[in-house]
Parts: structure tokens; sequence; C-alpha cells
């Protein structure tokens, strides 16, 4: 397959994180509607759509890196051909997988839906051990000493107060 720009980058995401914050939570909420979080109340409405419009806002931070700084997509068919390092990638290695949680968690609460919440922490689960034993090792291949000095520096999960600065 060819990275053709801009086709690339919708494929990606209507292939990736579209299924995973579209079709499978739709999925889960509308065909196993119970159990509920808590009774239905305005607060979960409001909490969901703020993490909702953060998970939103970091994904498409995230890929206008990927294309700008990165030259690639999102997609292990098409990947980026420079590390990026970058915006929200100076505080946490994984910024957009941070952003697609948080929408599967504002669609939960906003669903007010157990089972998609419980998608949002098994979709974290196969996430890190993808980063753990396949992503990872395929950065440090790829990029070599610059990677290794980024993962030692900046945290998988949890953002750093103070951003990365290569050495």
């Amino acid at each position: 397959m060819e990275n053709n720009g801009f086709v690339s980058h919708l494929l990606s995401i209507i292939l990736l994180p579209g299924i995973m914050v579209g079709a499978i939570p739709y999925y889960l909420h509308f065909y196993f509607p119970e159990p509920t979080i808590y009774e239905e109340h305005i607060l979960l409405k409001i909490g969901g759509i703020v993490f909702l419009a953060f998970g939103i806002i970091m994904f498409l931070i995230c890929v206008g890196l990927f294309a700008l700084k990165g030259k690639g997509t999102l997609a292990p068919w098409f990947p980026t051909s420079r590390l990026v390092i970058s915006g929200p990638y100076r505080f946490v290695r994984n910024p957009m997988i941070i952003g697609i949680i948080s929408i599967i968690i504002g669609e939960a609460l906003f669903y007010n839906s157990i089972i998609v919440l419980i998608w949002g922490v098994v979709f974290f689960a196969i996430n890190s051990i993808y980063f753990e034993f396949f992503e990872e090792r395929r950065l440090e291949t790829k990029f070599g000493e610059p990677y290794l000095d980024y993962k030692e520096s900046v945290p998988k999960w949890i953002p750093s107060l103070k951003p990365y600065k290569p050495r």
C-alpha cells in the first residue's frame, strides 16, 4: 500500500480509532444497555462531554503531528518515518491512546454504560501489552538511540510535568 497523504490518514482513522471509539462502543451500548454506572444524572452527561472533547482534541493534535512531523499515519501499514517527540509527546509517550481512552470514558459516562467503561479498560490493557511487547521494540529498532533516550526520559502513560528535551 502506498501512503498518499489525506486518503491514507482518513483510511487509518476510519479503520483503527473509528472502530475502537465508534462501532464497538455503539454496539456495546445499544445491545447491552444494562447495567448502568449510576442513576441518570446531568453530571454524567457533562463529564462525558468533557472527556469526549479532551480525547478528540488530543487525538487530532497527535494525528496532525504524525502527518506533519512524522511524515506518516497512526496505522502500522503507513508508519511515521520520523520520531515524533513534540507537542504532547514531550510529556507522555502515548498521548494518542490517552485521547482514545478519554473518548471511550466520555462515551461510557454520556451513555451511562458500565459495559462501555469495561471496553475502555480492555482497550487500555490490549494497548499496554501491544506497546510493551511490539511497538516499543519496533521503535527501538527503527529509531535507535534517539528513541531509547526518549523512552528513558518520558513516561508511558502518566504525563510528566517537565517536557522532554533531547540530549
